[in-house]
């Protein structure tokens, strides 16, 4: 794995969490909720883009603390991350992060 695909994975997991909350069978406790609360097709538009709103910013926030950039829970500091061969991760995630957090459809 390489920093690029760290961050695609973390995207994919956004677009999973999305796509599972906003389901017409939802299996999560937040999908369930979301569902059980009737809305209206003008209502669920809404709730979509603020769920793609607020799950990027988690995701983006947490990679970014990750490789140094922000804090996590008032802390910030860069770690080293490395995937189960040794190959480095950290250092580049910013960069990726933006560009698949902010610059695709999300």
């Amino acid at each position: 794995m390489n920093t690029e695909e760290l961050v695609k994975a973390f995207y994919t997991e956004k677009q999973d969490f999305l796509k599972e909350y906003l389901s017409e069978n939802p299996e999560t406790e937040v999908g369930q909720l979301i569902k059980s609360l009737n809305l209206t097709n003008e209502q669920s538009v809404i709730m979509e883009k603020v769920m793609n709103s607020a799950l990027p910013d988690v995701f983006y926030t947490i990679l970014l603390g990750l490789d140094g950039c922000a804090s996590i829970g008032g802390i910030q500091e860069m770690y080293e991350l490395k995937d189960e061969n040794g190959n480095q991760l950290s250092g580049e995630i910013e960069g990726y992060a933006y560009e698949y957090f902010h610059e695709s459809n999300q």
